[in-house]
């Protein structure tokens, strides 16, 4: 992902009653805020939820969750995570890097546990990934560094391609340096396409239409997993070779993806988040990197493209979608 973007899920808000969220909580409570919608998280939260029972601790039993959703208005988390300090929940858990921050500025008391698309350490939330100090740990993904493989899987399939492109939520995307290496390395040409809202997409892909790549390459974001389905249909009507870097993606009509499993960062930030509950200190917790990654393919929307996919990428992908 951005790794200046972090996602993670805790639940849906219609699981507590509108008046019951309203009270002021006792006992345990999870304090959850995010940049995106419900819908976004809707799939995942079962390992969450999972990890979190595992630890000891389970929903509507002997911990509760306050929900907060900025619904992509990001001026609305300040005052979200405010709400939260007051009702002194025990834990923070934001799920983007605009949550973490507001998190991070707004709760400076409390502990917070973070999904980060990147090297947290380089971007100055946390003193180093073994000891990240202070009151902030959680766990990074490392989509952006593997832009680089992503480039290559997708120069595989199509050799002869000389035009590449890369969609981008944000213009300080890490994964523009990384591709733009990648591409360099190749002697091809990258060309660099941004959609900062649901509103940018269509006039991104008309821009894309214009300069008329051979493949297209997205970075994952938060705002591009919700809206996977609209970007992996509209990646099939201009015809454009695409990969992704989660699998949500790749089920959601995509041509294919190399990234983590989303659930086990999931289960992850179940596992701290029950962990910090207990007593310990997200300063004494490393942040957690994954180690395993998966390549998955959709020989459906490959027929579609007319690719043929080599073998060697076959015998390779840990799952071909039919």
């Amino acid at each position: 992902m951005n790794r200046r973007e972090f996602i993670a899920g805790l639940g849906s808000a219609a699981a507590w009653p509108a008046a019951a969220r309203a009270q002021q909580p006792v006992g345990t409570v999870i304090g959850y805020v995010s940049t995106i919608t419900p819908e976004a998280d809707a799939g995942l939260l079962n390992a969450f939820r999972q990890a979190l029972r595992e630890t000891g601790f389970v929903e509507g039993q002997n911990v509760a969750i306050e929900y907060r959703w900025a619904e992509n208005r990001r001026d609305r988390l300040p005052q979200l995570v405010a709400d939260l300090d007051r009702l002194r929940v025990n834990v923070i858990v934001a799920p983007d890097d605009p949550a973490a921050l507001a998190a991070k500025r707004a709760a400076t008391t409390l502990r917070i546990e973070f999904w980060a698309g990147g090297d947290p350490g380089e971007m100055g939330r946390v003193a180093s990934l073994n000891r990240p100090g202070g009151n902030l740990t959680g766990v990074t993904s490392m989509n952006a560094e593997s832009g680089g493989k992503r480039f290559g899987l997708l120069h595989e399939i199509l050799p002869r391609a000389l035009r590449f492109a890369l969609l981008v939520s944000d213009a300080r995307s890490d994964h523009i340096s990384i591709v733009r290496a990648a591409a360099l390395s190749l002697r091809l040409q990258i060309h660099i396409v941004t959609a900062g809202s649901s509103e940018d997409i269509d006039t991104a892909f008309a821009m894309l239409a214009q300069m008329r790549p051979d493949a297209l390459l997205i970075a994952t974001s938060t705002l591009f997993l919700e809206l996977r389905v609209r970007l992996a249909t509209l990646a099939a009507y201009y015809r454009l070779p695409t990969i992704f870097g989660m699998r949500e993606f790749v089920e959601a009509g995509g041509l294919m993806s190399y990234g983590e499993r989303v659930e086990e960062l999931y289960r992850q930030l179940g596992i701290y988040s029950g962990r910090i509950l207990k007593g310990d200190k997200p300063s004494d917790l490393p942040v957690w990197r994954p180690t395993k990654f998966e390549f998955v393919i959709n020989l459906k929307t490959a027929k579609a493209l007319g690719l043929t996919i080599p073998e060697t990428l076959l015998a390779t992908a840990d799952e071909v979608i039919q």
